[in-house]
């Protein structure tokens, strides 16, 4: 299988890092190359550009691709998005000099606009009735893609984007107050609860929010939790 990912830009090594945090460590080599392999023999990354990515996954010379949403518009290709992958955001802007003629988008009928997409401006002024000259000007994050182990990559991709935002909270709590404790953590499913030997209290294990940690831990010691520790999540399949 081939997955194709940018070859430089800003694009490039938060995906060499998510691979490698999902298990696709990439294999060393000379910087500049068109592709390499990866730790799953049945994986080869391909190097390409980030605006070439939806071609590749479109004609069949890759089966999986990551790059800019934007690339993907401009395209204009028949893909499926399977993951926002929630890095590299970006914002397509018009600009026009301070002070100059140019205020409104009206103002930019019969003018000339320089972009690097092309596409995704046309659509944008024909749906406020604008014709301005487009001129297609070159400079120097979506997945897709079909087959078994393409589901198995897009899996792995979205454990390590699962838990970026997810913290695994643990503490020891006495019995007699598990059910106060349960309904601070709802948990996915529910807490986990393991009994400790020689002790009238369990080991309570569960998933949170990490925008909840704080607040977590403060109900949970209100209600009589003790040892409470926390720590990052690698990878989380739900």
């Amino acid at each position: 299988m081939r997955i194709a990912i940018p070859n430089k830009g800003r694009l490039h090594e938060p995906t060499m890092d998510l691979l490698w945090l999902a298990g696709l460590h990439v294999e060393a080599g000379p910087e500049r190359k068109l592709y390499a392999g990866t730790v799953d023999p049945d994986v080869t990354v391909l190097f390409v550009r980030a605006g070439d990515i939806p071609e590749y996954v479109a004609d069949g010379a890759a089966d999986l691709g990551i790059t800019g949403y934007d690339q993907v518009r401009e395209a204009d290709v028949d893909l499926v998005d399977r993951l926002d992958l929630g890095y590299g955001r970006c914002r397509i802007v018009l600009a026009a000099p301070d002070g100059g003629p140019i205020e409104a988008v009206d103002d930019l009928d019969g003018k000339a606009v320089a972009t690097e997409f092309p596409r995704v401006p046309r659509a944008f002024f024909d749906e406020r009735g604008v014709d301005p000259e487009i001129v297609e000007v070159t400079g120097a994050t979506e997945l897709t893609g079909p087959g078994e182990k393409g589901e198995e990559v897009v899996a792995a991709l979205s454990s390590v984007v699962a838990a970026e935002d997810r913290r695994y909270l643990m503490c020891n709590v006495p019995e007699d107050r598990l059910t106060e404790v349960r309904d601070v953590l709802p948990g996915m499913g529910g807490p986990t609860v393991t009994e400790i030997a020689g002790e009238d209290a369990v080991a309570v294990h569960a998933v949170v929010d990490e925008r909840a940690v704080f607040e977590t831990i403060t109900e949970l010691r209100a209600v009589g939790a003790h040892d409470v520790l926390v720590t990052e999540i690698e990878r989380l399949m739900e």
